[in-house]
């Protein structure tokens, strides 16, 4: 062989080399690119193709009454979804599917159709639904279980409860505004299929240990739903637009029944409008009329600028202010304090006003805790209007004075009622007495008294002059229950009308809002009726609500009957509350005021005031804590934590106010 061949051999052998290492440098920097630099995005794209993620809500907590009654709670209920991939025949399926579920066939088609792996069809469903769908054997469709919210009451404490979503979120409610105690963790599962999307494996956590949290409530069912009731027969008695009734303790705050209507059913929501939803206890707002004289009656007597005997002139029932004249629906002449009050003189309640003074009780109506939120832990909660005086009008400043210029929310009033039910402070109203898990309570809450507004012997004196309302000749003797005495106020107030920019001649709010035994109150119940229709005074249409609601509460808190007989309540003609207040018009001017006949009131010798207190659950620190601040003598027998109590809890304190508590370790 040639040198020249040679060389030429031993040139190609080295072309060949340069090549193969070449080749060998590309492959080993593609794989370099690969698995270094892009390992984990490609990873992703490669799990993405055979694994998905399932998730699933775990139960969320039970909502208890305060004696224990599941008012709401979670159920195991089936969800039917599906593979796309493996369905043949979409529109057979899709067909039978909307047949078996009741639902549109173009639905189904689009699911069907979903470039996605997975689908919902239908979310929990019915067992009847189940069973039909079951029976149809179709490949590719299948069954999950899941939680839904159930609310066993439907209708009784719906607008407190609230609702919760399908994917049980909270919406409304006490269900929204403690979601996060609810709630429980999401359960995610990792669904690993083959390239026809046949599921192969579901990978992924249990459930976790420490579940959602229940919730105890201070509302009482039972309450509750003899509230609803009433109030629903008084709306469709009255032909009423809407309607509230608050159920309340004064000298806790503890709500015990917030009754709404129009009703809606919380476990098919979806079928109600959303202003059906709405809690008008705390949303709504209205002016409070005649009610508010109950406050301009303890506002003047806190300020000794009257006693209930000091005489006004009512002037024959009409009184220019400004340009405007006040009217009287009677002509009253020479009238007492208590007799203003009984009879509901808006001439009256302005003479009273002006002795004490426009400022003093704008100072007061915000002590009361109007024109500002009350506290309680509930979504949307509105403060009312409240004007500052320098931009109130003269006659603004006077319309005041019987309830007109002013707005609050039916809770307002009821929490302000029981100031003077409880001897004058003002408590936070709340809806949740714990939050509890499987291991015992985690978190309580207490009565809490936003400040003090009145003293007790004022609140006695108030207390004593609002009894004659309800008697014989007074503006709310359907208000009256028998073997109780009742002390309360009506009002009848109109409402504006948008279109003139006057109050409405037609258009009116019916209140009575007042308490029971006045002597030692152990309730406050508060009742508002939006434009009834006919006689839309208070004392005709809201007080028969008080009436019925709180004979039975009252039987059923097994509270002591009024040492005095209650006088028995003579059913007056509505006519005997008050005409209608008129509105405005430019020139002289004429204001109705419900006028309340009635004998003058008496007040009975009052035993010391409040009820006793409900120490179970409490420690001997707690305990004694609060035994001290009501002047109780308290005997403790054992340790740990308050099983029961002598006397029982809500009973009348008594003079000699001795009481034995009996402890044992907590388990």
């Amino acid at each position: 062989m040639r040198i020249k061949d040679k060389k030429w051999i031993r040139i190609r052998i080295y072309i060949t080399g340069i090549c193969f290492f070449l080749v060998l440098c590309i492959i080993f920097l593609r794989a370099y690119q690969l698995q270094i630099l892009e390992g984990s995005q490609l990873s992703s794209l490669a799990k993405e193709g055979y694994t998905g993620k399932f998730t699933l809500a775990s139960q969320r907590g039970t909502i208890f009454d305060r004696n224990g009654k599941e008012l709401a709670l979670s159920i195991e209920v089936y969800s039917i979804y599906c593979y796309p991939k493996r369905v043949k025949d979409k529109t057979r399926t899709a067909i039978l599917i909307a047949r078996a579920l009741d639902i549109d066939k173009r639905y189904v088609v689009k699911k069907l159709h979903d470039s996605r792996s997975f689908v919902w069809i239908k979310r929990k469903v019915t067992p009847e639904e189940i069973k039909r769908v079951r029976e149809l054997n179709i490949a590719g469709i299948n069954f999950t279980k899941e939680s839904r919210r159930y609310y066993p009451c439907m209708e009784t404490g719906a607008h407190v409860i609230g609702f919760a979503s399908q994917d049980n979120t909270g919406l409304e409610g006490i269900e929204l505004q403690y979601n996060r105690f609810l709630e429980g963790q999401e359960i995610r599962l990792n669904r690993i299929h083959d390239a026809l999307g046949r599921p192969l494996l579901f990978d992924g956590p249990g459930r976790e240990e420490e579940g959602p949290f229940d919730l105890i409530l201070t509302l009482d069912k039972e309450i509750n739903y003899k509230a609803q009731k009433a109030l629903r027969e008084a709306v469709e008695r009255s032909g009423a637009e809407s309607g509230v009734c608050i159920v309340m303790r004064p000298q806790t705050g503890e709500i015990l029944a917030m009754a709404v209507v129009p009703e809606f059913n919380p476990n098919i929501f979806w079928r109600f409008r959303p202003f059906e939803w709405r809690n008008r206890a705390v949303t709504d707002c209205y002016e409070p009329g005649s009610t508010l004289k109950a406050f301009l009656l303890a506002a003047a007597l806190e300020e000794g600028v009257i006693t209930p005997e000091t005489v006004f002139n009512c002037e024959k029932g009409e009184y220019p202010i400004g340009n405007f004249i006040i009217h009287d629906s009677r002509p009253f002449g020479m009238l007492r304090v208590s007799e203003i009050i009984k009879f509901s003189s808006n001439i009256g309640a302005i003479k009273i006003g002006q002795r004490l003074g426009p400022g003093r009780f704008h100072h007061y109506l915000k002590r009361f805790g109007f024109g500002e939120r009350t506290g309680i832990a509930f979504p949307g909660e509105r403060k009312g209007t409240l004007r500052s005086i320098k931009a109130t009008s003269l006659l603004g400043k006077n319309t005041l004075y019987f309830g007109q210029g002013i707005s609050v929310s039916p809770l307002q009033l009821a929490v302000a009622f029981g100031a003077i039910a409880n001897g004058g402070h003002l408590m936070r109203p709340y809806l949740v007495k714990s939050i509890v898990d499987k291991r015992g309570v985690v978190r309580e809450f207490y009565p809490l008294v936003r400040r003090d507004v009145i003293s007790s012997e004022t609140a006695r004196k108030v207390r004593g002059i609002l009894e004659g309302v309800v008697r014989k000749g007074g503006t709310a003797p359907k208000a009256a229950i028998k073997g109780y005495v009742v002390a309360g106020k009506t009002g009848t107030a109109q409402k504006v009308d948008r279109e003139k920019k006057t109050y409405s001649d037609e258009k009116f709010v019916a209140f009575f809002g007042g308490f029971v035994p006045s002597h030692s109150p152990g309730i406050v119940i508060l009742v508002a009726l939006d434009e009834p229709k006919g006689k839309p005074y208070g004392g005709f249409v809201a007080a028969p609500v008080f009436s019925d609601v709180g004979s039975w509460t009252l039987n059923h808190l097994n509270i002591t009957p009024s040492f005095q007989p209650a006088t028995s309540g003579q059913v007056a003609d509505g006519q005997s509350e008050a005409a209608r207040a008129r509105g405005l018009w430019a020139g002289k001017q004429s204001f109705s005021c419900p006028v309340e006949r009635e004998e003058e009131s008496v007040a009975l010798d009052p035993d010391l005031p409040g009820l006793m207190p409900d120490l179970k659950g409490l420690g001997v620190r707690d305990v004694l804590r609060k035994t001290r601040q009501l002047g109780l003598k308290v005997v403790i027998r054992g340790s740990g934590r308050a099983v029961e109590q002598s006397p029982a809890p809500g009973a009348p304190l008594k003079e000699e106010r001795l009481l034995t508590v009996t402890l044992r370790p907590p388990g």
